[in-house]
């Protein structure tokens, strides 16, 4: 059963039962109602790419993600994928990733944007000041952003709070009497970054602490950084007592230094990590600061970027989620 037939079988015009079965507001309550049953009992199913093209969409929605490393072994961001890949399959549209070398990225958005090969973007891992939002803005092309960014138009964004999560974290640490702490961060041109780094800081200074600069290391954004960090931190003297790493994917390199180093977690040195660590230490129990449903947040910005789509004003669509600190063994009182 092809549209053609379906229009015969009604008696139709093939535009009138193409306009009803897409929704059109100018075909009548009866009209539509009649050909959606007809359709269902006759088993027809739109030829999607037919579709698409017939109403000016592809039905597609993506992410350009220049991928590092270990991105595909990093579970919080396939879960979120994953969440935004079902919330598309539920209304039988796709998600495509698009993974592209740093420096061409711009390049891509440019090119997928005159192209309209997809219908809007994700935009992760954004940056303080970031210019592919500025260029989508511009552009007046649909997206979400996965974190947010200085701009001074309204744009869609969903973000985890990351003052909030840091002070859950610092104040953790302060209540067990840690006066030295430091901070591990990922680059700072990552607003997320640069956002807890800001809280770090205030936290210790409303608690009358100042900041040793041997404490604050970035550029931590994965396991090779994030041991490398550690080893730093450890040579100092005198060494922290508690550290917080403000990414799971360095985390694991933070931990894994301190247990090589012969530190007992948690007694010695006290560990929060920013972001779930999975099984990569099995048995460590870390104090985590944790974003919680990974998959409901990626449906939710399909959500976003589908009433995005639909005409809802961007100013409307700004989710802010907050993060839980998850108690484990790796935090305790500041040794003597």
């Amino acid at each position: 059963m092809n549209l053609k037939s379906l229009a015969n079988l009604l008696g139709m015009s093939k535009t009138t039962v193409s306009r009803a079965l897409n929704g059109y507001p100018e075909v009548n309550v009866h009209t539509r109602e009649r050909v959606l049953a007809a359709a269902r009992e006759a088993g027809y199913e739109a030829n999607p790419l037919a579709r698409g093209l017939a109403v000016g969409r592809t039905n597609v929605f993506g992410i350009i993600y220049p991928l590092l490393p270990a991105d595909l072994g990093d579970a919080m961001f396939l879960h979120t994928v994953g969440g935004m890949t079902e919330a598309l399959e539920a209304r039988k549209m796709n998600f495509i990733i698009g993974p592209v070398s740093a420096n061409n990225e711009l390049a891509s958005y440019e090119q997928i944007v005159r192209g309209r090969r997809v219908d809007g973007l994700v935009v992760s891992r954004t940056l303080v000041r970031d210019e592919r939002i500025a260029f989508l803005s511009k552009a007046g092309f649909p997206f979400v952003a996965h974190g947010r960014t200085e701009l001074d138009s309204p744009y869609a964004w969903f973000d985890y709070d990351n003052e909030a999560g840091i002070r859950l974290a610092a104040a953790c640490l302060l209540e067990q009497g840690h006066q030295r702490i430091a901070l591990l961060s990922a680059p700072l041109d990552m607003n997320f970054a640069r956002q807890r780094k800001d809280a770090f800081l205030a936290a210790l200074a409303a608690a009358g602490l100042g900041t040793d600069p041997r404490y604050l290391i970035s550029d931590t954004i994965d396991r090779r950084s994030g041991y490398q960090a550690m080893q730093l931190l450890l040579a100092c003297s005198p060494r922290p007592t508690a550290v917080i790493v403000d990414n799971h994917l360095s985390g694991v390199g933070a931990v894994r230094a301190l247990l090589d180093a012969g530190v007992e977690i948690g007694k010695d040195m006290s560990v929060i990590v920013w972001g779930s660590l999975g099984d990569t230490l099995t048995g460590a129990n870390v104090t985590t600061v944790d974003q919680p449903d990974p998959a409901g947040a990626g449906a939710k910005m399909i959500d976003m970027l589908l009433a995005l789509s639909s005409g809802t004003p961007a100013q409307q669509l700004q989710v802010l989620w907050q993060p839980v600190l998850l108690p484990g063994a790796t935090v305790g009182r500041c040794p003597v």
